[in-house]
């Protein structure tokens, strides 16, 4: 049986068959009359306008999605790679508030012979001021690490020996000493140093009572600055100044003792897992601390913050389906008569439903195929260039970074493909519900 529609934008043939055949020709026909609906009038092969324009929306939607998911992915790697290059995968240290280790020999090799830890050292932390000579009238706040000078058997705990850009982390000075410290960028072009130069440091600990005057009597040491180092996180090397491990003890006040251990592990992302075997093994007084814990508050805020963008993105999709309605309930306003023409000679409604399930189908994996296109071609860009400058004094990174993850994009373009089918449900229902005799008296 062949069936014919008229209509202004030409004939529609397909030939219905006997059962046993007739699923074929149905689909060709639900398909033919599908893209029919979507082209415009007067037998032009472009699409109508009203398709062009959901289409659209759901391509923004998709490509803003991709994009700013891959800024949010790009910021929490940037973020994370730049805090580990000084801070270690797991830190070991012991209860009370004066961060002092003094067995710290037998904590360590106990320490390296735990599976999981690739590489294990001693660390000392303190707090000083550094100023440029003997009697500086500047003086700026620094967070000292005493660390084992490199090349001397010292375990690569962290990547910060990698980041010298003037010198390096040996802290040999004239002689035999070790009396060097390597300082950030930001600090030392803030006070004009450069290797060779002199500095005072000078710290609380340690303190002495002047035995005639009574006044305390901080500790006061003078260094060499030995290198200058730039990991590209402002908190570093605006704020950080390295010095031998027996010269942080100094300046600590720890005589012999350090402030803990620093643990490089053979999986980062498993680091919990080796921080919970190392505070068993060690047991009261130590503890650990991984380096997720020691940042959680900024990675969750990161977490919270990609999660809320994600889903105030989804929404523009989300709009764009309510497009893929309107466009859909006007086919159908449009052509009630020629739905009802169509069911007087057979056509099932199911397959009535298929149609406009196609066209809306067509219309999202349309606006999603162009949407993933221009989103992952914005991301490249976007990392490639640098285009977009940040201030790192506030972002803690000098640029935009994008990381556009495989997983994020799948579910973009599932959530877009979902959404666009759902967008379908009632126009096509609205048209499977139309009686022949009253769509074909519809004017």
């Amino acid at each position: 049986m062949a069936v014919g529609v008229a209509d202004q934008g030409g004939p529609v043939t397909a030939s219905v068959v006997p059962p046993g055949g007739g699923r074929v020709s149905l689909v060709g026909l639900e398909a033919s009359l599908a893209w029919r609906y979507l082209r415009s009038r007067r037998g032009s092969k472009l699409l109508s306008l009203i398709s062009v324009i959901a289409i659209g929306g759901v391509t923004v939607g998709v490509s803003a999605l991709i994009l700013i998911m891959g800024v949010m992915n790009g910021l929490q790697r940037d973020l994370r790679e730049k805090i580990l290059v000084g801070s270690p995968d797991v830190r070991v240290l012991t209860m009370g508030d004066d961060l002092r280790m003094p067995a710290w020999r037998q904590a360590l090799a106990r320490v390296r012979r735990t599976p999981g830890v690739v590489a294990a050292a001693p660390v000392v932390l303190t707090e000083g001021l550094v100023g440029k000579g003997l009697l500086s009238t500047f003086s700026k706040p620094a967070q000292i690490v005493g660390i084992e000078p490199a090349g001397a058997g010292a375990a690569e705990v962290t990547g910060i020996r990698n980041h010298a850009i003037l010198g390096n982390f040996s802290f040999r000075t004239e002689g035999s000493g070790r009396r060097g410290a390597v300082l950030g960028k930001l600090l030392a072009s803030q006070a004009n140093l450069v290797p060779g130069d002199k500095i005072t440091v000078v710290t609380r600990a340690g303190v002495k009572t002047d035995p005639v005057t009574g006044a305390a009597v901080p500790t006061l040491e003078e260094l060499t600055v030995t290198g200058v180092f730039e990991t590209g996180m402002f908190e570093y090397d605006n704020g950080y100044m390295y010095v031998d491990l027996a010269m942080g003890q100094r300046l600590a006040g720890l005589d012999t003792a350090v402030t803990g251990l620093e643990v490089r592990t053979a999986d980062r992302w498993t680091a919990d897992v080796t921080a919970r075997q190392l505070t068993e093994r060690l047991g009261f007084p130590y503890f650990t601390s991984d380096w997720q814990e020691q940042n959680r508050s900024l990675f969750q805020a990161l977490k919270l913050e990609k999660l809320g963008m994600g889903f105030i993105l989804l929404l523009i999709v989300v709009v764009a389906a309510f497009n893929i309605v309107s466009t859909l309930t006007m086919v159908v306003t449009d052509k009630t008569r020629e739905i009802g023409i169509l069911k007087a000679m057979g056509l099932p409604s199911r397959s009535v439903r298929r149609v406009f399930f196609l066209q809306g189908l067509v219309i999202g994996l349309v606006g999603t195929g162009l949407g993933l296109a221009l989103g992952l071609g914005a991301s490249l860009a976007l990392e490639k260039g640098e285009f977009i400058k940040l201030d790192p004094s506030v972002y803690f990174i000098d640029h935009l970074p994008v990381a556009t993850e495989p997983l994020d994009v799948l579910w973009t373009v599932l959530a877009s493909i979902a959404i666009a089918a759902l967008a379908t449900l009632y126009p096509a229902i609205q048209a499977a519900k139309l009686y022949p005799i009253e769509a074909i008296r519809h004017d």
